[in-house]
């Protein structure tokens, strides 16, 4: 048997990332052990985001909710990238906190993270300076008017989980009464 058919037969014929049934391909895991099966089954859609990854659809990787929990080392470690890839986005900070990999394959997974460098990365800091990160709760040290909209957001209001918008460390994102709002990050203090 190849190498692609015995993928498929492990696989059910589907991407073992996002259970997509068509233009299936073999990919090689980067940095892998000598000793590891390195070769996963995926769609074409996964192979050009994680190669491009300013094309990224972040949405379309919500389906590592359910791959990071495969029994193979090697999607385990793949899913684990795409996480940390789109750990600005905050929801996959969670699947990181959840996510189980025996010792040697964490190693694996985060010997493939390039390591950009931290001139580069966008730290996003509250009122006080403190550095904010995604999923913290902040409160407002001002009343805000939210723009298209009648809702004004009072000071000393708790916005819950933020998330950080990942190109402009001034802005973040959160809820106020259920309405999804961008909040300058000068108005607000982590608590």
């Amino acid at each position: 048997m190849t190498t692609e058919e015995i993928l498929k037969e492990r696989s059910d014929a589907t991407c073992e990332l996002c259970r997509a049934t068509d233009h299936l391909q073999v990919f090689e895991v980067p940095d892998s052990p000598e000793d590891a099966e390195n070769k996963i089954l995926i769609c074409t859609t996964c192979s050009e985001q994680m190669q491009q990854p300013e094309q990224v659809e972040v949405n379309h990787w919500r389906c590592l909710n359910d791959s990071m929990w495969s029994s193979v080392p090697a999607v385990q470690v793949v899913a684990y990238r795409m996480l940390h890839q789109l750990k600005h986005e905050g929801w996959p900070n969670d699947l990181l906190e959840m996510m189980y990999l025996e010792e040697d394959v964490k190693d694996w997974a985060q010997a493939g993270i390039s390591t950009k460098s931290n001139n580069a990365e966008i730290i996003h800091k509250d009122s006080n300076g403190a550095i904010l990160e995604a999923g913290d709760t902040v409160v407002l040290t001002k009343d805000l008017n939210v723009k298209g909209s009648s809702l004004t957001a009072k000071r000393g209001t708790a916005v819950r989980r933020i998330s950080l918008v990942h190109d402009n460390p001034e802005q973040i994102e959160g809820k106020v009464e259920g309405q999804q709002i961008v909040i300058l990050t000068k108005f607000v203090k982590k608590s």
